[in-house]
């Protein structure tokens, strides 16, 4: 029989390396019921980023990250999500020249949000389109709750790095939130290229990109407060997945 046409999602990716998704279609790709993605378990699933804690590994001494940091190893054909035991988060120089070269250790992933259904059908459907682009590979996932503070004079950096890759083989980076804070751009580059091969904004929770991570780079410009008289800031979650 013919293989099955891939969806549009996997035709992007494959074709040029990334694929954004607004919220309405990255809902219907990861969680087409749309009971685990909006509603009571999405509102209960964002309120966890107000419970992040100080990243305290940034060279450059700011104070406007906070996160935490879970791994999960995925076997090829096996639909269970394996939780490993919390280990540190480690990228070389090449792939971040700011914060690189050393373990780093974040508070994890509370086990109340990492087996919530929300993040178990995130978890789940980033799964299922990149089984699809590297069909029989096996994963070790790494989950990132990121909260990039605003505040007056001191502008948040969700890349302080700039323009770079993570040094994995695919990344999901969803929206959670904003608040108060303009900026945050996302800019794509393909490898090779000096130009930019997309440049958006994620404004909506659920907004959402996928990169292949051998292919192309990305960068997100730094946000400061809409109303300079209170502090803003911007949640994502990112998923990178590298073969096990």
């Amino acid at each position: 029989m013919p293989e099955p046409i891939p969806p549009p999602v996997i035709d992007a990716v494959r074709a040029q390396g990334f694929a954004a998704l607004p919220a309405a279609e990255a809902r219907h790709l990861f969680d087409e019921p749309g009971t685990a993605l909006q509603g009571a378990a999405w509102n209960s699933f964002a309120a966890s980023w107000d419970d992040l804690r100080p990243d305290r590994h940034m060279a450059d001494h700011g104070r406007y990250r906070l996160r935490r940091h879970a791994v999960w190893r995925l076997a090829a054909g096996d639909a269970a999500l394996t939780r490993a035991p919390h280990q540190p988060h480690y990228q070389s120089l090449d792939n971040n020249p700011l914060n690189g070269g050393i373990e780093r250790w974040f508070e994890p992933v509370e086990e109340s949000v990492a087996t919530g259904p929300a993040f178990s059908t995130l978890l789940r459907g980033t799964r299922a389109v990149f089984d699809a682009l590297r069909p029989g590979t096996s994963w070790q996932v790494e989950a990132h709750q990121f909260r990039i503070q605003a505040r007056t004079g001191e502008a948040g950096k969700p890349t302080p790095e700039g323009m770079h890759r993570d040094g994995v083989d695919f990344v999901l980076v969803t929206l959670i939130g904003r608040h108060n804070v303009a900026g945050g751009t996302t800019a794509i580059r393909v490898d090779g290229q000096a130009d930019d091969a997309a440049s958006f904004t994620l404004t909506d929770p659920m907004d959402s990109v996928l990169l292949d991570d051998h292919r192309v780079w990305h960068g997100v410009t730094p946000v400061l407060p809409l109303d300079p008289a209170r502090d803003g800031h911007r949640d994502v979650l990112v998923l990178t997945f590298r073969a096990a």
